[in-house]
C-alpha cells in the first residue's frame, strides 16, 4: 500500500464520518426539533465513509490487481487493519440504514443508534491505530495518536454537520449553545493533544525529533502552522469561542454567517492536513 495523500483522505473521511454520525446522535438527544441538522449528520456519515473506502481501494493497488488479498485481509483477526474492516462492516450498514430511514421519514430505532455510536468511536480510534502499529515511524507509533485522531474526527464531523446547519437552518443552529461549546472545547483539546504528542515524540528518539522538526521548522512548517494550527484550530476556536464565551449573543448578520462558514471549513481543512502531515513527515525517517 502506498502511504500518501489518498490514505490521508481515507483516514480523514472515515473519521469525519464517525464524527458526523455522533453529532447527529447528540443533536437528536439534546435538540430533537433540529431535524435538518440531524438528517445532515446521518447523510454525511455513509457518504463520507463510502468515498473514503473507494479511495482506500484505489490506493491499495496490489489489492485491486489481486482481489484475493482483500479476502485474506478479513481472515487475520490479529491485524489492526482487519479489526478496522470488521468495525466498518458494522458501522457502514448502520449509518446507511439510518440515512435511508431519515430519507423515508421513518423513526430510527434507538438500539440502532447505540450500535452506531459504539462502532463510530471504534472507527474513529481505528484510523489512529492503523498508523500506530507501524513501529518504524515514531510519529505514528505512539499512544497519543489514536486519541488525537478521535478528537479530530469528532471535531471534523461536527464541523461538516454544523456547516449544513448554518446554511439550511441557521436560526435554529445559532441557539444550539451546547453544540457551539462542544466545538470550542474540541478545538482546544485537539491543540493540547497535538503539541503533547509532538513533545513526547520529539524527546523519544532522534528519528522522532527529526519528524517533529520537519513539521514545526522544516519543509512542512508552512502547512503545519498556517493550515493545521492557525486555520484548522486557532481560528475556529476564536470564531466559535467569541460569541459563546464573550458576547453570549445570537449572531444574525451575513458577515457572521460567512465567518462561521469559513471557521467550519477551516476545521475540515485542518483535519485533513493533520493526517496528511502526520503521514508525510514520518516517511523520510525510514531513510535516516
Amino acid at each position: 500500500m502506498v502511504w500518501g495523500p489518498l490514505i490521508a483522505w481515507y483516514l480523514f473521511l472515515a473519521g469525519a464520518s464517525a464524527g458526523a454520525f455522533l453529532t447527529a446522535a447528540f443533536v437528536e438527544k439534546k435538540y430533537p426539533d433540529s431535524v435538518k441538522m440531524r438528517v445532515a449528520g446521518r447523510l454525511i456519515a455513509p457518504i463520507f465513509l463510502g468515498i473514503g473506502l473507494i479511495m482506500l481501494m484505489i490506493d491499495a493497488e496490489a489489492g485491486l490487481h489481486n482481489p484475493l488479498r482483500f479476502f485474506f485481509l478479513v481472515m487475520n483477526p490479529g491485524s489492526v487493519m482487519t479489526l478496522g474492516v470488521y468495525f466498518i462492516c458494522v458501522f457502514m450498514p448502520v449509518a446507511l440504514a439510518e440515512a435511508v430511514l431519515e430519507l423515508m421519514h421513518r423513526r430510527v430505532p434507538s438500539w440502532l443508534t447505540w450500535v452506531g455510536i459504539v462502532f463510530a468511536f471504534a472507527v474513529a480510534a481505528y484510523t489512529g491505530f492503523l498508523l500506530g502499529v507501524v513501529q518504524t515511524f515514531p510519529l505514528w507509533n505512539n499512544a497519543i495518536l489514536p486519541i488525537l485522531f478521535v478528537v479530530s474526527a469528532l471535531s471534523a464531523g461536527l464541523a461538516a454537520t454544523s456547516m449544513v446547519g448554518l446554511l439550511v437552518d441557521r436560526t435554529r443552529f445559532e441557539h444550539m449553545w451546547l453544540v457551539k461549546k462542544t466545538h470550542v472545547i474540541l478545538s482546544a483539546i485537539e491543540l493540547v493533544v497535538l503539541f503533547t504528542m509532538l513533545v513526547i515524540v520529539s524527546s523519544g528518539s532522534l528519528e522522532g525529533a527529526a519528524s517533529v522538526a520537519s513539521l514545526v521548522t522544516g519543509q512542512y512548517a508552512p502547512a503545519f502552522w498556517g493550515g493545521l494550527v492557525l486555520l484548522g484550530l486557532v481560528a475556529p476556536f476564536m470564531i466559535e469561542g467569541y460569541p459563546v464565551f464573550i458576547t453570549k449573543k445570537v449572531e444574525t448578520s451575513m458577515t457572521s454567517l460567512v465567518v462561521s462558514v469559513i471557521g467550519e471549513a477551516g476545521v475540515l481543512v485542518g483535519g485533513f492536513l493533520l493526517r496528511l502531515l502526520v503521514i508525510m513527515a514520518a516517511l523520510p525517517v525510514a531513510f535516516l
